[in-house]
């Protein structure tokens, strides 16, 4: 049963885990930042990997502790390599290497975003039916990914703006909740009428599969601030209370219609027999809640394996090792995923 060792420090997370035969979780530690960045409302790049220098041998060390094993009883070490903050990206990145080069064990760079369609398997060792459509929505990722396996995977669908974790963290800021925005919003809006306001919601094109949540955003500022050069404006101090719960219901009705409706789409392009959904937002639970009108099987992972961690990554490490599809000890660290081409080719 081949032991597998993951890195995750992609951005404001610093995680160790280890994971056997792919799906059974032996340890996963993660070390979060969110009290650094709090008053920032948002991740400081410069802050995160210094953090990230600070933790990562504490965080391993706990790890293989809790896992009650030895590094020598690793059979390969693995890291999210990419996409992420660079800076972040290269602690994790020089550590495993690192460890693979001292152990002499195989390195396996594996893809964040990829790590988190993963993430669905892990505990259960269940699964989907293929080919299935994949969703990845977090603070920095909304997209939509065809899968005709759980290894071959194709982006379909993207943002073109804020991802929609991001729209929570503004809308959030905007209201004065505090950060991260998507738990404090999605716990007002189960007190609250997700009919009580009419935010729009951006579908684009009738097929388009992208995503756009600038529009939203923009929409709830408005309602809270006014709208610029029209008079009387509404007062600037955000709501309170019952308001306050029926704006975040509202907010979050039209992030998930939006979901919901480019997960139908796609499953109708790709003849999908089930849908993945990984990444931080795939804890909400108005979009868990409204999944199932989508009438197809739904795989989402455990609530502890939704935001950033390590054992999505050696989870998904392990199909490379069973075919040898193992990374040179120059792997680089890129900020991009490798299903989209560099930023600068677009």
């Amino acid at each position: 049963m081949p032991l597998i060792l993951g890195i995750e420090s992609t951005c404001d997370e610093t995680g160790a885990a280890i994971v056997a035969d792919g799906w059974q979780v032996r340890s996963n530690v993660i070390s979060s930042q969110v009290e650094l960045h709090a008053k920032y409302r948002g991740v400081v790049p410069e802050i995160a990997s210094r953090a990230h220098l600070q933790n990562i041998l504490p965080v391993l060390r706990e790890a293989l502790r809790d896992a009650d094993a030895k590094l020598e009883q690793v059979d390969a070490v693995a890291v999210a390599h990419r996409p992420g903050l660079i800076g972040s990206l290269l602690i994790g990145v020089t550590a495993a290497k690192s460890l693979a080069w001292a152990l002499r064990k195989p390195l396996i760079g594996v893809d964040h975003v990829h790590a988190h369609l993963y993430s669905v398997v892990l505990e259960t060792n269940k699964q989907p039916p293929m080919p299935a459509v994949g969703l990845v929505c977090s603070g920095g990722h909304t997209a939509l990914y065809a899968m005709r396996s759980i290894e071959e995977v194709s982006l379909i669908g993207s943002t073109r703006d804020d991802a929609v974790g991001e729209a929570y963290d503004k809308v959030a800021a905007l209201l004065g909740l505090g950060y991260p925005g998507g738990p404090i919003i999605d716990q007002l809006a189960r007190r609250g009428d997700p009919k009580a306001l009419r935010f729009p919601r951006t579908f684009l094109q009738r097929q388009s599969l992208d995503f756009s949540f600038s529009g939203l955003k923009t929409a709830v500022l408005y309602h809270v601030r006014g709208v610029p050069g029209k008079t009387p404006v509404a007062p600037t101090e955000p709501p309170t209370g019952q308001a306050l719960a029926d704006l975040a219901a509202s907010f979050q009705a039209a992030c998930v219609d939006v979901l919901i409706e480019k997960l139908r789409r796609a499953a109708v392009r790709t003849q999908a027999q089930s849908i993945l959904v990984g990444g931080g937002v795939s804890a909400n639970a108005g979009l868990r809640e409204a999944l199932p009108r989508l009438n197809l099987p739904v795989f989402v992972p455990p609530l502890r394996y939704c935001t950033d961690n390590a054992a999505m990554t050696a989870g998904l490490a392990f199909r490379y090792w069973q075919s040898g599809q193992f990374s040179p000890l120059d792997l680089d660290a890129i900020p991009y995923s490798r299903f989209t081409e560099p930023p600068a080719s677009r």
